[in-house]
């Protein structure tokens, strides 16, 4: 059976219970040890991640009998997790606090993000700001929302091309290797304005909804954009690798630009990274 509209919303109250339960209690409040690193000082991890995610993954596993849950957390223990993402009947990616470090400092931009995969295509996304307490949601096919609690909803559009030194974007370089961090850093000029949110949730909600023109992150890991790709893809925008290669959940590298449309993709691509990057 195809993700419906219904399913998404199932989905979008399970990130809301667990942020209420689990994450918003814990904001501004985390006590001693509650903020650890995993892969660097600039890869944190906190108590919220880790109950919320487990919330959420038992919860989806009501709701879904028979799906996958791959959670960013879980991964960091155990990689295999990821294994056969391509081949599940349904999955579900999570990120349960994205944007960990404005968490962990108490900066009010965070998100929880799901998306849900069949078969290695992406076929619903979610995100939701616990603090505004509304989703951002795409189901494959019939576009892109925002909705809130009242019901009601705002279609979700990209925001018309424009020249490259007209862009405004977010630009997140700091997992880039070493040799392309001073390229791209110096070639932000080439645009309007490039600022870095830390956080992806929001970083897809402002570009599917029309308010920065592009986005650009060195790193590709599956809960970090595979529900705003579909978001951002059911708003009218475009998204490659920085190869030109379609963004699919089970690719693990490559960076990706997202932008209104592929021209505008291509300007941006020339202007930011070398020709053979």
């Amino acid at each position: 059976m195809p993700f419906s509209k219904a399913d998404a919303l199932t989905v979008a109250e399970i990130l809301r219970s667990a942020a209420k339960t689990e994450i918003l209690p814990r904001f501004r409040n985390l006590s001693a040890g509650a903020i650890r690193t995993k892969t660097s000082q600039l890869d944190l991890v906190t108590d919220a991640d880790e109950a919320a995610e487990r919330m959420i993954e038992a919860e989806l596993l009501k709701a879904f009998p028979g799906a996958r849950v791959i959670g960013e957390e879980g991964v960091s223990r155990d990689a295999r997790l990821l294994d056969g993402l391509d081949e599940a009947d349904l999955a579900f990616i999570l990120d349960p606090v994205d944007g960990t470090m404005n968490f962990a400092c108490g900066l009010p931009l965070f998100g929880v993000m799901a998306a849900a995969v069949m078969k290695g295509e992406i076929v619903g996304g979610i995100i939701l700001d616990p603090i505004s307490d509304d989703w951002a949601i795409a189901v494959r096919g019939e576009g892109a929302w925002i909705q809130r609690l009242d019901g009601s909803t705002i279609p979700l559009r990209v925001a018309p091309a424009v020249p490259l030194a007209e862009m405004t974007g977010n630009v997140s370089w700091r997992y880039l290797p070493k040799e392309l961090r001073p390229v791209v850093t110096g070639n932000l000029p080439q645009v309007a304005m490039a600022a870095d949110l830390r956080c992806s949730a929001h970083t897809y909600r402002q570009t599917a909804g029309g308010h920065l023109h592009f986005s650009f992150s060195s790193s590709v890991m599956p809960w970090d954009h595979a529900a705003g790709w579909l978001i951002h893809r059911e708003a009218g925008g475009y998204t490659a690798h920085f190869d030109g290669s379609p963004y699919r959940p089970v690719n693990r590298g490559g960076g990706l630009i997202s932008a209104p449309d592929e021209e505008s993709w291509q300007a941006l691509r020339n202007a930011l990274l070398p020709p053979q990057a």
